[in-house]
C-alpha cells in the first residue's frame, strides 16, 4: 500500500471518528485542564447514576433522592456538557473552549438543576412561581434549545420552539388549531417546574433505564465484546455465498445490544465489514446499503432496543418484558430476511465466501450442529430448573447463592477461553484473508455472554426493573472489565499481570466515559421532546389533531397510518430515534387508537407505539439525511445518497411490518391460545417475509417474471393476514343485542374481553361511536362481572344505557361515560381456523417455484449448448 493511500484511509478513519463523535459524544477533545474537566464531569454523571440506580442510599440510608430531583441532575450534567463537548459552529475549534461556552454552561447547568438546588421551596408555592423562577424557566429554555441545537443539530429544537410559540400564540391561529393562549408564568410553570414538560416522562426514563443500558453498552464494548460478535459471525457465516454480508448482518445485529445507535453500529462493525464486501463482489453502495440496513434494525433487537423502548413502558403502561416480548418476533423476521436479501443479492452475481483454514465434512458440521444444539438444551435445563429448585430451597438468599454460581462460571470460562489465543481485527484490506475457525473463535470470548444474561435473567426471571437490571449487569460488567485480563494472564503464566491490571483500570474509566459522553444527545432531546409533550398537555392540541388527522384521512385507518408513517420518516431525517418517537407517539397513538375504534378495529396501544418506533428507526437510513447511510458510504467511498436510497430499498421489509401487525396483532405474539398457534405464527411470518423478500428484489432461484412478482406479493400478504380473505367468506363476529349483554358476560372465559359497540358525547360535547374491548373479572354472574370492569347498566325505551362509571375503572379508561348507549355486543363466531389459508397459497408458492426451477435448469450452459446442439 502506498504512502498516499496509508494517508488516505488515516483522514477517511479521522472523518468517520469525527462524524460519529459530533453525532453520538461530542467532536471537542481539548488538552489541559479543560480535557480534565471533560474527562471528569461525565465520570461523575456515570457515578452519579450507578449511585442512583442501586440499593445503597436505602441501605445505607444516605443520598436519597427523588425521581424529580434526579432528572433535575441528569439534565444538569448532560446540559453542562452539551456545551462543552459540543462546538457551537462546525467551523469552531475543537481543541479549546471558548469563556462564552463556560459561562453557558454553568448557567444552565444552574437552570436544569433549580429543581434539585431548590426542591423544598418550590413545593411549598405549587403554582405560584416567583419572578425568579420564571427567569430561571425562560433562560433555562433558550439555553436547552442552544444545547439542542448542538447536540442533534437544528431540526429538534426548531420543533420544540415551534410548539413553544404555539403555546403563547394560540389566540392567533387558525380557527382550526387555535387555542385560549397561555401566560408566560403558566407555560414556564408547566414546562420547567413541574413534571409535565421538560422534565416528564421521556427525561425520567433517560434518568431511570437508558443511562445504565448506554453505560452497559459502552462497558461491554471496552472489554472487546464488539471484536469478539464480528469475528464469530465471519467464523460462522464467512464461508457462505455473499458470506461478508450475512456475516455483517448478524455482528450488526449483535451490535445492537452494544449501541443503541445506527451510525456507531455503522462504524463499529462496518469498518471491517464494508472492505470484504467489496472484496467478494458487493459494489460499493449496496456494501454501504447492507450495513446500514443491518445497523438500523439493531434497535429493533430484543433484549436491549434504544432509549425509544424504555420510553413505551411508561407511556403504554406495560413491563419491559411484555416490550421485548411483542417486539421479538417482527425484529427476528426483519432480520431473516435481510439475510436472505444478501443471498439473493449473491445469487444474482454470482459471488462466494472467503475461504476456511479447514473445510469440514458434512457429518462433521452435521455433529457440531447436534452437539451444539444439544448443548444448549442442556445448558438451558439445567440452569432453568436448577435455578428453579434453588430458588424454593433457599428462598429470599437463593439471589446470592446465584451471583457466586455466576461468578464461579465466569472464572472457570476466563480459564477456559485462557487456552485460546486472542482475536485480533484482520486487516480487511488484505490480500489473501481466511476466515477465522469457528471453534475457538466461538470458545475464546463465551465469558462476554455471562452479563448479557444477567441482564435477560433479571429482567426475565427475577422481574426486576429495566433500571436495576441494567444496574446489576453493569456491575457484573465493571467486574469483567477490571479482572478478564489479569486472569486471563495469570491462567496463561504471563509476566503481564501488572500491566493487565492497569489495562483494566484503564478501559473501566473510558467505558464510564464513554458511556456518558454517549448519553448527552438523549439527555438532552427527552428534555427538548419534553417541550412537546408539555404542550399538548397545557394546550389540548392533541384533541385538536384528532380531528384534523380524521379530516385528512377521510376517517380510513390505513391512510391515516400512511401519513404517520410519512410523518416520521420527515421528523425521523433531523430528530434521533428517541425524540422521533416522543412526539410522534404524543400527537399521533391516541388519533389512531381512537379513529380505529370508531371504525371497529381494536388496535393495542403497544401496537401503535411499535408503528411510530419502526419507522423513526427507518430514518437513519432515509435519504437525503440519512446519517448513517453517510458514515457507510464513507467507508466504502461510494455516493451517500445512492447508499441511502439502496438500504431504503432493503429495508422495505421493514417498512411493512408495522402495516402488518397494526391489521394482525398475532405478529406481536398477542391474542395467540396455543403452542401450536405460536408455532403456525411463527412460521408463517417468516415465509411471509421471505417471500416478500424475493418479490421486492426481482429475483428467487432466477429473475422473477412481472406477474411472478405480483404473484409474490400477494402471497407474502396473505401468509402475514390470512384474516383479510378468511373473514370475507366466515364474517369474524356476530352481533347480539345489548338486552343480552349480562348472559354474553358470563360466557367470557376467564380474564376475557367483551367487545361493545358503544355511542354517546363526551364531555366536548362530539357525539361519538366506537368500538371497545371491556375486559371482565372473573366474578360469578355476568351482572358482577361488568360491574367489576366499572359499568352498571339500566334499560330505556328497548335501549341499554350506562347508569354510572366507576371512577378509575377499566370502563373509564375506555372512554365511556353515563347516559351513553350499549348499541351492540359483538360475539366471536364459531368458524374455521382462518390459517385455513395458508394451505392454497403454499400451494400456489410451490407451483411458482417449480416453473422457476424449471426455467434455472433450462437456463444452464449445459441444457443451452443441447437445445443449440
Amino acid at each position: 500500500m502506498t504512502p498516499s493511500q496509508d494517508n488516505k484511509d488515516t483522514d477517511l478513519q479521522q472523518e468517520i471518528q469525527e462524524m460519529v463523535a459530533s453525532s453520538d459524544s461530542g467532536a471537542r477533545n481539548p488538552a489541559g485542564t479543560a480535557g480534565k474537566i471533560l474527562f471528569a464531569v461525565p465520570l461523575c454523571w456515570a457515578l452519579f447514576q450507578l449511585w442512583y440506580a442501586s440499593p445503597l442510599p436505602f441501605i445505607l440510608d444516605f443520598g436519597v433522592i427523588n425521581d424529580t430531583q434526579a432528572r433535575s441532575i441528569h439534565l444538569g450534567f448532560a446540559i453542562f456538557l452539551a456545551f462543552t463537548a459540543y462546538p457551537a459552529l462546525k467551523r469552531s475549534r475543537r481543541d479549546l473552549i471558548p469563556i462564552q461556552d463556560w459561562v453557558l454552561a454553568l448557567i444552565a447547568t444552574f437552570c436544569a438543576s433549580y429543581l434539585f438546588l431548590f426542591y423544598d421551596q418550590l413545593a411549598e408555592r405549587p403554582g405560584a412561581p416567583t419572578s425568579f423562577d420564571i427567569g430561571v424557566g425562560v433562560i433555562g429554555m433558550v439555553l436547552l434549545l442552544e444545547a439542542t441545537r448542538r447536540a442533534l443539530g437544528p431540526p429538534l429544537m426548531i420543533v420544540a420552539a415551534v410548539f413553544l410559540i404555539y403555546t403563547f400564540g394560540g389566540p392567533y391561529m387558525p380557527e382550526v388549531i387555535a387555542h385560549q393562549g397561555a401566560s408566560l408564568s403558566k407555560a414556564m410553570s408547566h414546562q420547567w417546574l413541574s413534571t409535565e414538560g421538560v422534565f416528564g416522562v421521556a427525561l425520567g426514563v433517560s434518568t431511570s433505564f437508558v443511562f445504565l443500558f448506554v453505560l452497559f453498552g459502552a462497558l461491554l464494548d471496552k472489554a472487546g465484546a464488539g471484536n469478539y460478535f464480528i469475528k464469530v459471525a465471519f467464523s460462522l457465516l464467512g464461508h457462505m455465498r455473499g458470506g461478508p454480508a450475512k456475516a455483517a448482518v448478524v455482528s450488526s445485529g449483535l451490535s445492537g445490544l452494544i449501541s443503541g445507535s445506527s451510525i456507531a453500529n455503522v462504524v463499529t462493525t462496518g469498518t471491517f465489514t464494508i472492505p470484504l464486501m467489496k472484496r467478494v463482489g458487493f459494489p460499493g453502495t449496496k456494501a454501504g446499503a447492507v450495513e446500514v440496513a443491518a445497523s438500523t434494525n439493531g434497535q429493533l433487537t430484543p433484549p436491549i432496543m434504544g432509549a425509544a423502548a424504555f420510553l413505551m413502558v411508561e407511556y403504554v403502561g406495560i413491563s419491559y418484558l411484555e416490550v421485548i416480548t411483542h417486539a421479538i418476533l417482527p425484529a427476528m423476521i426483519s432480520y431473516i430476511a435481510l439475510i436472505y436479501i444478501v443471498h439473493l443479492e449473491a445469487l444474482k452475481a454470482n459471488m462466494t465466501g472467503l475461504p476456511r483454514r479447514h473445510n469440514p465434512t458434512m457429518a462433521q458440521s452435521l455433529l457440531s450442529f447436534v452437539t451444539t444444539f444439544l448443548g444448549i438444551c442442556i445448558v438451558s435445563a439445567v440452569v432453568y430448573y436448577g435455578v428453579g429448585w434453588t430458588k424454593d430451597l433457599f428462598g429470599d438468599t437463593a439471589t446470592f447463592i446465584l451471583a457466586v454460581l455466576v461468578i464461579i462460571t465466569y472464572v472457570l470460562l476466563i480459564r477456559y477461553s485462557a487456552k485460546f489465543p486472542d482475536l485480533e481485527m484482520d486487516d480487511p484490506e488484505a490480500e489473501i484473508l481466511e476466515l477465522p475457525e469457528v471453534g475457538p473463535t466461538v470458545k475464546s470470548g463465551l465469558y462476554f455472554l455471562l452479563p448479557i444474561f444477567v441482564l435477560v435473567w433479571c429482567l426475565m426471571v427475577e422481574r426486576f426493573s429495566p433500571g436495576l437490571s441494567a444496574f446489576w449487569a453493569t456491575v457484573f460488567m465493571i467486574i469483567i472489565v477490571l479482572t478478564h485480563r489479569p486472569l486471563i494472564a495469570l491462567f496463561r503464566k504471563e509476566q503481564q499481570l501488572f500491566q493487565s491490571v492497569k489495562q483494566g483500570w484503564h478501559e473501566l474509566l473510558d467505558g464510564l466515559v464513554s458511556g456518558a459522553r454517549n448519553m448527552i444527545g438523549i439527555g438532552v432531546a427527552t428534555a427538548a421532546a419534553g417541550v412537546v409533550v408539555g404542550t399538548v398537555t397545557l394546550t389540548g392540541i392533541g384533541l385538536v389533531m384528532t380531528e384534523f388527522v380524521e379530516f385528512i384521512s377521510g376517517g380510513s385507518v390505513l391512510l391515516m397510518l400512511a401519513f404517520t408513517a410519512i410523518i416520521s420518516l420527515i421528523l425521523g431525517m433531523g430528530l434521533p430515534t428517541t425524540a422521533n418517537y416522543i412526539v410522534v407517539s404524543t400527537l399521533m397513538a391516541p388519533v389512531i387508537v381512537n379513529l380505529g375504534a370508531e371504525h371497529g378495529l381494536i388496535v393495542p396501544l403497544i401496537a401503535v407505539h411499535l408503528f411510530v418506533f419502526y419507522f423513526g428507526i427507518l430514518a437513519d437510513d432515509t435519504p437525503p439525511v440519512g446519517l448513517a447511510a453517510f458514515a457507510a458510504a464513507a467507508i466504502a467511498r461510494s455516493d451517500p445518497i445512492k447508499t441511502g436510497i439502496q438500504g431504503f430499498t432493503y429495508d422495505i421489509r421493514t417498512a411493512i411490518l408495522p402495516f402488518m401487525f397494526i391489521f394482525n396483532t398475532q405478529l406481536l405474539l398477542i391474542g395467540i391460545d396455543s403452542v401450536f398457534e405460536l408455532m403456525l405464527t411463527i412460521f408463517s411470518a417468516i415465509v411471509a417475509m421471505l417471500v416478500f423478500a424475493a418479490a421486492t428484489q426481482g429475483f428467487w432461484m432466477i429473475k422473477n417474471r412481472w406477474y411472478e412478482t405480483i404473484l409474490l406479493i400477494l402471497i407474502a400478504f396473505s401468509m402475514f393476514r390470512p384474516g383479510f380473505w378468511w373473514d370475507m367468506a366466515y364474517p369474524p363476529t356476530l352481533f347480539e343485542s345489548p338486552s343480552n349483554i349480562s348472559a354474553l358476560a358470563q360466557q367470557v372465559p376467564e380474564d376475557g374481553s367483551l367487545k361493545l359497540q358503544v355511542q354517546g358525547m363526551t364531555i366536548d360535547g362530539d357525539e361519538v361511536s366506537k368500538v371497545v374491548l371491556l375486559p371482565l373479572g372473573n366474578a360469578a354472574s355476568g351482572e358482577e362481572r361488568l360491574e367489576s370492569a366499572g359499568l352498571t347498566l339500566r334499560q330505556e325505551d328497548q335501549k341499554t344505557i350506562v347508569d354510572m362509571v366507576t371512577f378509575g375503572s377499566p370502563a373509564q379508561e375506555l372512554g365511556l361515560d353515563f347516559d351513553w348507549e350499549i348499541q351492540q355486543v359483538l360475539v366471536n363466531a364459531e368458524r374455521p381456523p382462518k390459517q385455513l389459508v395458508f394451505i392454497p397459497v403454499l400451494a400456489l408458492l410451490v407451483l411458482l417455484g417449480w416453473g422457476q426451477r424449471r426455467r434455472k435448469l433450462a437456463s444452464t450452459p449445459e441444457a443451452l449448448t443441447e437445445k443449440h446442439s
